[in-house]
């Protein structure tokens, strides 16, 4: 694997010597220097915990229990020093000592974190899914080693709201799918398994103008990542299915630093990480709602999916879990069943027991 270094990246840039991890002053309390980055801005709806609460909450802590150090951050966030496809590398390479670590684009490096791309209709609540990954991200032995092998500790989780559909044509049934394109990319492309569309490979910046332009008909999306695409001008109709929130990675830490850092800061940090996730929880409530509302309020045509046509696009679908299972290591089996069992131990019942399938 190509490892990225902080020389090879900042080659050349003001400030490029090293930076001392800790610099002792006079007083008693100790300062340290800490670079957090991500490959979006702070205007994303992840990268934003760790800009407004993560770092703050961190100096809190310290404050708060015995006020010995003090972080003076350095940030790199908006892809000033990587870009989306290196968020693993960035953290484990310690390009940054604390990074967004984008999980759903790292599906052959690391599979586990990838598991609810292939278990979809299998919860839309968006903060039970982030919760369960927060423990199972403590509690699951090979969870917890799969971030070590890479070297870095996962100390957040971040996830989606549930997907639905935005088309060009009103969707009454399951049926009216049959022939049309849809964009989906990655692993999304899999839940129109059964359909009868076809899934188009692209992200939320070619939506739009895919759509405009005919190269699909819609798109499969959640309401709080779709809104600022403007979608809903293209394609107004946008039918409730609720195939599920998504893990999509979380804030990860370099190993190596970390375990450098007194212990105060280690707990700082964990504290920080874990009030990121809280708060990422009720900021993706809060902007569900007001999205929708914003594309109504622009004319969008909202609806639901008839419950009969959910169950049967839902029976109708490959079991891609057992795909998931087969190619994803030895302990991918143990992992789906620590999953469905904390969903279910929250009282959710999900309509379809991948675990059991595969």
């Amino acid at each position: 694997m190509t490892r990225l270094t902080r020389r090879t990246v900042m080659a050349g840039a003001a400030g490029a010597a090293a930076i001392p991890l800790f610099n002792i002053r006079a007083s008693a309390q100790a300062a340290l220097t800490i670079q957090i980055g991500a490959s979006h801005p702070v205007q994303n709806m992840w990268v934003s915990m760790m800009k407004e609460v993560l770092q703050p909450e961190v100096d809190k802590f310290l404050r708060d229990n015995g006020n010995t150090h003090k972080v003076t951050w350095r940030e790199a966030y908006g892809g000033t020093l990587y870009k989306f496809q290196d968020t693993m590398e960035a953290v484990r390479d310690n390009l940054v000592d604390i990074g967004f670590v984008g999980t759903l684009w790292e599906g052959s490096t690391m599979p586990l974190q990838n598991l609810t791309y292939f278990t979809p209709f299998s919860g839309g609540d968006h903060g039970m899914v982030a919760n369960a990954f927060e423990r199972m991200n403590e509690t699951v032995p090979a969870l917890v080693d799969s971030w070590a092998k890479l070297n870095m500790i996962s100390v957040g989780s971040f996830v989606t709201d549930t997907y639905h559909l935005w088309t060009k044509f009103p969707v009454n049934s399951l049926d009216d799918l049959r022939n049309k394109k849809l964009s989906a990319p990655g692993t999304s492309a899999n839940w129109l398994n059964g359909t009868g569309a076809t899934p188009v490979d692209g992200a939320l910046t070619t939506y739009y103008t895919d759509i405009q332009t005919g190269v699909s008909d819609g798109a499969v999306s959640f309401f709080v990542g779709i809104l600022p695409t403007r979608v809903f001008e293209v394609a107004k109709y946008i039918t409730k299915v609720d195939l599920g929130a998504m893990y999509v990675g979380g804030i990860g830490v370099n190993r190596d630093r970390m375990l450098k850092f007194p212990q105060v800061v280690q707990n700082a940090i964990r504290a920080g990480g874990k009030a990121a996730t809280a708060a990422h929880i009720i900021n993706v409530s809060s902007r569900i709602a007001s999205s929708e509302a914003e594309m109504v309020s622009k004319g969008a045509i909202v609806s639901t999916l008839p419950a009969a046509d959910r169950e049967r696009w839902i029976k109708g679908l490959p079991n891609i879990a057992k795909t998931w299972v087969d190619t994803s290591g030895p302990a991918a089996r143990d992992m789906m069943k620590s999953y469905f069992a904390t969903l279910r131990g929250t009282g959710f019942s999900p309509p379809r027991a991948w675990d059991q399938e595969a």
